[in-house]
């Protein structure tokens, strides 16, 4: 009887597990914006035979980043279970909030969901998201082989962000076997926009004025002003390949470039402990925003 009673609350504790630590108001948004800004850049850049319009198979696909991402941030959890016993000790692995168990249950139902999901769409789509989801497993496996690789932080980041990229990849390829698109040789500075929008929040999450070496912030390899000065390169970086692809179109999300300008301000001369993360997160959902505003421009105005 308790193991029923037991098995009835999981569903609730998977859902206070996802309010606190996927915080869905973000990262649903931002998977939805992700998906639709780069279909539509996309499509923005193919030929005059491109026909994309929002379609199921675009459902599918922001579906399928969400999820993706939630996967991500379970096998994150479980990662850093020892981390967190010591650094973090309010953690819902930690607390007993959620159990591993009951984490890799939840992976396993969103494995099955975006398979059947992307069967719908294509068999390339769904080896895509599935390479997505194994290379976030694989990176345990390889912290484990290598555990001073978890440690260095910069390293890690170089193994870590190929799941981002790969996103990517799995929504530009599953819409070029749609026929939706022509692709071509701009996919490749289309795929750097989106990592440098991410990977500046990346930084700014992770860059404080503090100094606490078991903390594994940027600012601890880079320098609270180095870390704060790559944060708002990238973010130019973002820009910048937004005009070189949409030209005068790209003038619009460039205006988003504030927010990491307004962060940089506050952390470098406000010195505000936490002045980066807000702007930066910001930024990424704006860009993301504008773009898709000024990609749709440019396929209605041919």
């Amino acid at each position: 009887m308790s193991d029923v009673l037991t098995a009835s609350r999981v569903p609730a504790r998977l859902g206070r597990f996802v309010l606190r630590m996927f915080r869905p108001q973000i990262y649903v948004t931002y998977g939805v914006l992700w998906t639709l800004t780069l279909e539509g850049s996309a499509e923005a850049l193919s030929g005059p035979s491109a026909h994309w319009t929002p379609s199921g198979a675009t459902v599918v696909r922001a579906v399928s980043v969400v999820l993706a991402l939630l996967f991500a941030r379970m096998v994150d959890e479980q990662k850093d279970l020892e981390y967190d016993r010591r650094h973090n000790p309010d953690r819902p692995l930690v607390t007993g909030a959620i159990t591993v168990a009951e984490l890799r249950g939840a992976m396993a139902l969103i494995t099955v969901v975006v398979v059947v999901l992307n069967a719908l769409v294509s068999a390339l789509s769904v080896l895509l998201i599935l390479l997505a989801l194994g290379y976030t497993l694989f990176l345990v496996a390889l912290e484990r082989w290598s555990p001073r690789l978890g440690e260095a932080l910069i390293a890690n980041l170089l193994v870590s962000y190929p799941v981002q990229l790969l996103l990517s990849v799995y929504l530009y390829v599953s819409l070029l076997t749609g026929d939706a698109i022509d692709g071509d040789g701009r996919a490749v500075p289309l795929m750097a926009m989106f990592a440098c929008a991410f990977l500046q929040f990346e930084f700014a999450r992770k860059t404080e004025w503090r100094r606490d070496p078991e903390a594994r912030l940027y600012s601890e390899v880079l320098g609270p002003r180095g870390s704060a000065a790559v944060c708002l390169a990238l973010a130019v970086g973002a820009v910048a390949l937004g005009l070189l692809l949409f030209g005068t179109r790209g003038l619009l999300p460039a205006l988003s470039v504030v927010f990491p300008a307004l962060g940089a301000w506050r952390f470098l001369v406000r010195r505000r402990p936490s002045g980066l993360m807000l702007p930066a997160m910001g930024f990424v959902l704006f860009f993301n925003l504008l773009c898709f505003y000024g990609s749709t421009a440019i396929a209605i105005g041919r």
